[in-house]
């Protein structure tokens, strides 16, 4: 097996949704204001990585669901004139019913996010076949992925190479869920190097 590489290509996979709600629960912030690149960046040069790629995945609302629709379009289309891989997908919307104190029932419409696990999944695996990276930085928390940590690791003992598997998530006191992705080596990011690459652009305007 090839040893260590002194530098390594590293490829970050960021599952948007999963790194706002994080930051949210972690910072308090309720929008997301991450710059996927800077962070990214600031991960891997803590790390000693050198990152050649940032790809980014996200379900955007639907047209009629302004003015979400209309912030998630502008930052994207900014993600990719910095060189972001952008992959998005409409959320879809189903019906929940509750139950109300007065015995009432009512529905009401709820975002769901479709495909984009599967997309980063797949694309996690399929550049490890094609020797594009020595390592998957998944910024998420989404224990979906430890079967993609697994299959990583067999794919680095058919090629006899060094590959290496991390995950990335804010963190602080405050959070709820405070564990990486399991098989995957943890890199928990605080509020200081978090609020270094917060993107300047305010989409809501």
């Amino acid at each position: 097996m090839n040893g260590e590489p002194r530098i390594k290509r590293t490829v970050a996979f960021v599952d948007g949704q999963n790194l706002f709600h994080a930051a949210r629960e972690a910072f308090g912030y309720t929008y997301a204001n991450y710059d996927v690149s800077a962070l990214a960046g600031e991960v891997c040069a803590r790390q000693g990585w050198e990152l050649s790629e940032v790809r980014f995945y996200t379900g955007i609302p639907a047209a009629h669901d302004e003015p979400k629709h209309g912030i998630w379009t502008r930052k994207l289309a900014a993600m990719r004139r910095q060189g972001v891989v952008v992959y998005s997908r409409r959320l879809r919307y189903r019906n929940r019913q509750v139950t109300l104190p007065d015995g009432t029932r009512q529905s009401f419409p709820i975002r769901v996010e479709k495909g984009i696990d599967v997309r980063i999944a797949l694309d996690v695996i399929g550049q490890a076949h094609g020797r594009e990276y020595d390592v998957a930085l998944i910024m998420s928390q989404d224990q979906d992925f430890s079967e993609v940590a697994r299959e990583i690791r067999r794919i680095g003992r058919a090629q006899r190479r060094w590959i290496k598997i991390a995950s990335a998530f804010p963190d602080s006191p405050t959070s709820r869920n405070r564990r990486g992705i399991n098989r995957t080596d943890w890199i928990r990011i605080d509020r200081s190097c978090y609020d270094r690459c917060l993107d300047p652009r305010d989409y809501r305007k």
